[in-house]
């Protein structure tokens, strides 16, 4: 599929067949993350990979009872790493940089699944400690994106967009 179409076809999916990932299909989606941009290529992010039904449930709480996230087969949670950013570009690399590298990758994952026919829905929306105690991250991680992950059981519309006009600002 062209990548302009993929961005189009791509939706929002809280429903998932009761089927788990194939190995060779995470590891695209590794893949991808693994090549997501990131501030001076530090990389300063980390994945954990969540199939335990607990643990899930555990993160479906965590983000205020968004239930369908322990439905899915596989979750992955985002976490910038700030120390490792503010090593290189003190504190803006740990406020700004290493969120956007965990926002980067998480967004090539989302991308990737799609573009393997599997659905995700980016949940934002979470208590950062309960998701923290949930996977068991080391301290001093910060939590910025559950991605939950399975074979869609749902097929919802487009949402509206803005038009150009509404967004793109010419300067100059």
């Amino acid at each position: 599929m062209d990548f302009f179409e993929l961005i189009r076809r791509r939706r929002s999916i809280r429903k998932f067949q009761p089927r788990s990932i194939p190995a060779e299909m995470m590891e695209k989606i590794f893949e991808a993350i693994r090549w997501a941009p990131s501030a001076g290529n530090l990389q300063a992010y980390e994945v954990f990979v969540v199939e335990d039904k607990k643990i899930l449930h555990r993160l479906a709480e965590a983000a205020l009872g968004q239930g369908f996230i322990e439905e899915a087969p596989v979750a992955l949670v985002f976490c910038a790493n700030p120390a490792q950013s503010g090593a290189r570009y003190g504190n803006r690399g740990q406020r700004l940089y290493a969120l956007q590298d965990a926002t980067i990758a998480c967004a090539h994952a989302h991308l990737a699944a799609a573009a393997l026919g599997l659905g995700s829905v980016w949940v934002g929306a979470f208590h950062d400690e309960a998701v923290w105690h949930a996977i068991g991250a080391p301290e001093g991680l910060k939590p910025v994106a559950i991605l939950p992950l399975g074979f869609p059981a749902e097929n919802p519309p487009p949402t509206p967009r803005r038009a150009f006009h509404e967004f793109i600002h010419h300067v100059g």
